[in-house]
């Protein structure tokens, strides 16, 4: 029987703990104190920090842009997009992943989800403060349990590629797949549905000692599973990285591979490697050397996987770094990431919410400088 994660539906970004040492010069540092739970953050080439307001919140402003004062924000890019209206679907619905490129654009992922539109990618063009392109995701690329949870922006190969945790209403993880959006003929494929890379392990989510769960709809509670989340690429677009929230592994597989339509399903999967050991996790980012960053929310730290050793190990914390969620690079050598407060909220704490302002965004120095935005 499906686990009912209806209620949870909302782009959870979590992940649990490793017994590590942080390096000690790695203390994660406070950027910005806001009064509403960030989700994903990221930059344009001119140092605009764009985020999205963490959608389990429901929040009125979807998407935002953080003030010079690093305490309050504006609508991104203005209020109107940030405006549910009927007769159209012009406007951000549910979003958590958001990505900003090297030409000034921001890709912004709308799961819909809030109001049953189809789940699109907007992209704007923040050099001419214009609408860029809007890029749809129906069916069968996306499916009624889908939760498009955060994606990679190639230009090199000219394609999007979505971690889709299967969570959405109904969801229990078990239908987490990858999606990949052609930039110039929008086609969409869903890939590796099924496959363990995309799957949860049952491995339960802790946090302050308690394992996060939800009710079953039959009166009990079941731990929550999430599939396919974090996912970044490398700097020459030759591997892509990802795995499950819940899951001991990060499997990574070449683009020359996913983008190959003559591969059959088990062919793609059979492609996909084990690349290394992880704890349940959800960021994802990745810097210029190879080293992977994965946010690490029992221990409210950044871990990371050096492309050297691949053994993974805590890299960055901070007291304050509750339930931290996306991570991605900014133009001055930064590596930034949030502090949701998932964890915190009434759905975990028997109905008490824990959870309150203002909510974080630390920086850290990562081992070597990293993607714009990503």
């Amino acid at each position: 029987m499906k686990r009912i994660l209806t209620t949870l539906a909302l782009g959870l970004t979590c992940l649990g703990s490793q017994p590590a040492q942080a390096d000690a010069d790695k203390t994660a540092e406070v950027f910005a104190e806001l009064p509403e739970s960030v989700g994903n953050v990221t930059f344009t080439p001119d140092n605009r920090v764009i985020y999205s307001h963490h959608p389990f919140f429901g929040p009125d402003i979807r998407v935002a842009e953080l003030n010079a004062d690093h305490t309050s924000y504006s609508p991104f890019p203005n209020l109107e997009w940030n405006t549910p209206r009927d007769g159209t679907d012009g406007y951000f619905d549910s979003v958590l992943g958001l990505r900003g490129d090297e030409n000034g654009i921001v890709w912004i992922l709308d799961m819909g989800q809030r109001n049953g539109l189809t789940p699109k990618i907007v992209g704007w063009n923040t050099s001419e403060n214009r609408l860029e392109r809007i890029y749809y995701i129906p069916a069968p690329a996306s499916l009624p349990e889908s939760q498009h949870n955060d994606l990679v922006v190639d230009h090199t190969h000219g394609v999007f590629v979505i971690a889709d945790e299967g969570i959405g209403p109904g969801g229990d993880g078990t239908t987490a797949a990858l999606v990949t959006v052609d930039m110039v003929t929008g086609a969409t494929r869903r890939l590796l549905q099924g496959h363990v890379s995309t799957l949860p392990e049952d491995v339960p989510i802790v946090v302050d000692g308690k394992a996060l769960t939800i009710a079953d709809g039959n009166g009990g509670q079941v731990a929550i599973q999430v599939g396919a989340d974090g996912i970044a690429a490398d700097k020459d677009f030759e591997w892509l990285y990802y795995g499950p929230l819940n899951g001991s592994a990060i499997y990574r597989v070449k683009f020359s591979d996913l983008l190959d339509e003559d591969l059959s399903a088990d062919e793609l999967g059979q492609r996909v490697e084990r690349y290394a050991d992880k704890p349940n996790n959800g960021g994802l980012s990745i810097d210029e050397a190879g080293n992977l960053y994965l946010t690490e929310v029992e221990s409210n730290a950044v871990g990371i996987i050096p492309a050297d050793t691949r053994q993974y190990r805590r890299y960055a914390e901070a007291e304050g770094l509750s339930w931290p969620d996306g991570v991605s690079n900014g133009p001055d050598g930064f590596m930034y990431v949030s502090a949701a407060q998932i964890s915190r909220a009434a759905l975990f704490n028997n109905g008490m919410a824990l959870n309150e302002p203002p909510y974080l965004i630390y920086r850290f120095r990562p081992e070597a400088p990293g993607r714009l935005g990503h």
